[in-house]
């Protein structure tokens, strides 16, 4: 096994500390992705303390915490800021920051489009949340923004529609450069074959965004064209169809949900077999099955619609149990991965165990929601609610954490405390199934979501004190881990080029990497080069004899990677 150089720039001194200008005006994809994460990360504080405030009213009935009209503006923007500048965000901040690493690339395609499309997002973000300095407050119809409820919001509505055409614009600008820096600036050797799952997911991501954005673009366009130039695509008072809003909303809908998945699924993939030891099982087949997933997105999102009327339920049916096919294939992929391997339960592991966990939870409700006998007696209840979140927060949030605790050491060259790293993942754990499980049994006792309070008669009262006292909880967690960050941030650097002993090449430069990204890359012979190199390295040290064999200070990779025993 062998090392290549690569195009580099010329050596510079020493780096001096950066500066803001420099982060304001840097097209390097390393720091647009942390700055991704920031920005998410603070978005997501935000959404976090609505969430709460939306607790505490329905933690007794007949709470006067908030009005109505606050309850609605609050699960509005909760679930705006989730989907569209949070968990997706997120997962696109580790994709600016990895992907051109996994692939062996100096930056993406197109450094400046990518400055760009990060700069859209906390503009759109805070065009969305300025509703609250309106008169007549946020945007207050749910984050689907049904019709005809939002054609007759205030100036809120319209800020929300802006917002998220700006942030749709963001994400296509986005989609496109990673998909053209995959297809392109491949290193050599670097097959699509050989390509990391975290890549391919955050590309097939990219092609859902690419196919699907666009209706949803084209939805709000006709809303807000609804709203003040006259037109009636939606108004149902002058002959506009409802149905088409539905319609042009869930085509873009259901594959959100995937975009904001995917790239989790492939975090997952990246750390279980580095945890097990073991190659992951199947990998060809976990590619065909991210690929079947991106294709059979397109043909769910009736399912969404079963009490309309207007679709044909038994179609949507049979598409929405077939896609629980691919999905399926995933999981076996990993659980195969775990059977039999040298575990390591490192925080990265834990949460990655987590989201398989949550996962198929939230999968397996979403297996007996597929039935449109089952979906009409619990539809717009809190058993939506328990799924959605199982699977958006219990599978890709805890991807998330997964990814942070496993690149955290990459990114910043400093370890995450291990201690409190697992104390985050208990008390998130634990506190996320109290808080969203019982919300099964609300939805089965009949209670609708989205209703500000609820009497005493109805005996949801019990259940939802416990939630909310779980949701503080899940609050304690997550200062659990803004804390670790925090302190770690303030120690100086302690976190070797490979700390884990992975296998893609991100792993084989130094921690941080430098502007240029490396300074030689291992022969790509397979999809887990770096470990390749150190079974080489520790081979050739092996049979040179012990009196010329290197020390375990010497006997590294490129930037430093250590080599590990045969698996």
């Amino acid at each position: 096994m062998t090392t290549t150089g690569v195009l580099a720039r010329p050596a510079a001194p020493r780096p001096r500390p950066a500066r803001i200008l420099d982060w304001l005006t840097t097209t390097d994809h390393k720091k647009i992705g942390i700055m991704y994460l920031v920005n998410s990360f603070t978005f997501f504080a935000f959404a976090g303390a609505l969430a709460m405030l939306m607790r505490t009213q329905l933690a007794q009935p007949g709470n006067t915490v908030l009005s109505p009209q606050a309850f609605n503006e609050d699960f509005t923007m909760h679930g705006t800021i989730m989907i569209f500048l949070v968990i997706l965000p997120l997962l696109q901040g580790f994709g600016n920051y990895f992907v051109p690493l996994q692939i062996g690339a100096l930056d993406m395609a197109f450094p400046r489009v990518n400055a760009a499309s990060f700069w859209l997002l906390p503009v759109g973000g805070l065009t969305i949340v300025a509703g609250y300095l309106t008169h007549g407050g946020a945007a207050a119809a749910g984050w689907t923004n049904y019709v005809p409820l939002s054609l007759q919001e205030g100036t809120g509505e319209d800020l929300w529609i802006l917002g998220l055409l700006i942030v749709g614009t963001s994400s296509l600008l986005g989609a496109i450069n990673f998909i053209v820096t995959v297809l392109r600036l491949r290193a050599p050797g670097m097959s699509m074959s050989r390509v990391p799952i975290f890549t391919w997911a955050t590309t097939t991501t990219s092609v859902l965004i690419v196919l699907a954005v666009p209706s949803l673009t084209a939805g709000l366009l006709m809303l807000l064209s609804d709203r003040h130039l006259g037109t009636v695509f939606f108004d149902p008072s002058h002959g506009g169809s409802v149905a088409n809003y539905l319609n042009t909303f869930w085509f873009f809908g259901h594959p959100e949900v995937y975009m904001l998945i995917m790239g989790a699924w492939g975090v997952v993939s990246e750390i279980v077999p580095v945890f097990s030891r073991k190659p992951l099982y199947g990998y060809r087949f976990v590619i065909l099955a991210l690929m079947l997933i991106m294709a059979l997105s397109f043909t769910v999102w009736g399912h969404h619609m079963y009490t309309t009327g207007l679709v044909n339920d038994l179609f949507f049916s049979v598409t929405t149990e077939l896609i629980s096919v691919p999905t399926g294939l995933l999981v076996l992929a990993w659980l195969f991965t775990l059977w039999k391997g040298k575990i390591r339960f490192e925080p990265p592991m834990l949460f990655a165990l987590g989201m398989i966990a949550m996962f198929v939870i939230g999968g397996i409700d979403g297996v007996w929601m597929a039935s449109p006998a089952a979906d009409f007696s619990i539809h717009d209840t809190y058993f939506v609610v328990s799924h959605i979140h199982y699977v958006l927060i219990g599978g890709s949030l805890f991807g998330i954490f997964a990814a942070m605790y496993y690149w955290f050491p990459k990114m910043t060259g400093r370890m995450l405390n291990r201690k409190l790293g697992i104390w985050q993942f208990w008390l998130l754990i634990i506190s996320f199934n109290v808080t969203f499980f019982p919300q099964h049994f609300l939805g089965l006792m009949g209670m609708p979501r989205r209703v500000a309070t609820y009497p005493v008669s109805s005996g949801w009262g019990m259940l939802n004190l416990i939630e909310t006292i779980s949701a503080y909880v899940i609050t304690v967690s997550m200062l659990v881990g803004l804390w670790n960050i925090l302190t770690t941030l303030r120690k100086p650097r302690n976190a070797p080029a490979d700390p884990w002993g992975g296998n893609s090449l991100e792993w084989a430069t130094v921690s941080p990497p430098p502007p240029h990204n490396f300074d030689a890359l291992p022969e790509i012979r397979s999809e887990r080069p770096v470990r390749d190199l150190r079974l080489a390295i520790s081979a050739a040290a092996k049979a040179a004899g012990p009196e010329e064999a290197a020390g375990p200070e010497e006997a590294v990779g490129p930037g430093g990677a250590a080599p590990e025993a045969a698996q």
